[in-house]
């Protein structure tokens, strides 16, 4: 039961990923044609705004796979002194802990984008809607949020840490 939970949590973190990806090569194409537009004196209108919705993008929808392959900064300092259960139970509520925060995060950018759509927020030079990227970003904050949920149960069930590993 766990392991296909975990398997359709795999296959939301990849979907995530993957449009984080397509977010990331077209804001370097946007980014390239604006700069070679500035050298010839015809930028591209709005390419700021598109950077900046494009970074919700490739930001949230990369976070899930970072936290799935233990990208995430950690310090260790008193790691090694600690017994091996201690170790185990601080990664079990760190990962609770940053399930509790992303699910936080979905939950107030969710809110907000109520807020956006009733007021009909844009940004400022094309006017991309900003609610759509709202939904975005808490869609992959949700997403996150399971993925640390499915690290702690998976840790919980008796599965190796990634530093046992090592």
């Amino acid at each position: 039961m766990l392991s296909k939970m975990d398997y359709a949590v795999g296959l939301l973190i990849r979907l995530c990923a993957a449009v984080g990806t397509i977010g990331l090569f077209f804001v370097v194409c946007v980014i390239l044609r604006d700069v070679v537009g500035r050298n010839m004196m015809q930028p591209l209108a709005g390419a700021q705004d598109i950077a900046q919705m494009g970074m919700v993008l490739i930001v949230f929808g990369g976070m899930a796979l970072c936290d799935r392959r233990g990208g995430h900064v950690s310090v260790d300092v008193f790691e090694r002194m600690f017994p091996r259960w201690l170790n185990r139970w601080s990664d079990i509520l760190s990962a609770l802990l940053g399930a509790l925060i992303f699910a936080g995060i979905a939950w107030t950018v969710y809110e907000s984008s109520k807020l956006s759509q009733l007021l009909n927020l844009s940004t400022n030079v094309i006017r991309l809607p900003k609610a759509e990227f709202q939904w975005a970003l808490t869609f992959f904050a949700a997403v996150t949020s399971l993925g640390m949920l499915m690290r702690a149960a998976l840790i919980l069930a008796g599965a190796p840490r990634a530093e046992d590993d090592q």
